[in-house]
């Protein structure tokens, strides 16, 4: 059984996670606008595995026999003038949700909640990599300096990017 302190918090997360995944789905309808599909491809599949993030949290609170308690999705404010900016309030927004899944860890050891300590170590491990692959696209944007040959060729290489089994 999760705390009441542990299942309040989880709650707050899957929002946070849901909100991740409409934040990314406006981001792939900038990146569309600004005539970026493999940007836009790298979008949508982010907001798909947001999408599952939520699910595990949602999933996880049942099989504890905790109360899901769905919040209010806020409207993701996204605007948008290159790629790069798009990527950069994407690392920002990936910074926070570590910080939230840190929280939540913390929460965790203070309550003896061992399960759910380790529950989200998945997470800890994801935030890794989800900073990091949105780094990499930061650095090759900045690599490029706006040259539209450069930008073409990211677009191409994200647009083959596809969905983890794993997310």
């Amino acid at each position: 059984m999760l705390s009441e302190k542990i299942q309040t918090a989880i709650n707050q997360q899957i929002n946070e996670e849901i909100f991740s995944a409409y934040i990314y789905l406006a981001m792939a309808a900038e990146a569309d606008r600004l005539g970026l599909p493999g940007f836009s491809n790298w979008f949508k599949l982010q907001y798909q595995e947001e999408l599952g993030h939520a699910d595990r949290f949602f999933n996880y609170v049942l099989e504890r026999n905790g109360e899901v308690d769905l919040l209010p999705i806020q409207k993701p404010e996204i605007g948008g003038e290159s790629a790069l900016s798009l990527f950069e309030k994407a690392l920002a927004h990936e910074r926070h949700i570590t910080g939230c899944i840190s929280n939540l860890k913390d929460l965790a050891m203070s309550e003896s909640d061992h399960a759910t300590d380790v529950f989200l170590e998945w997470f800890v491990n994801e935030q890794v990599e989800e900073e990091a692959n949105a780094q990499l696209v930061i650095d090759q944007l900045r690599l490029i300096d706006g040259n539209p040959n450069g930008l073409f060729m990211i677009d191409r290489e994200l647009a083959n990017r596809t969905i983890s089994s794993e997310a």
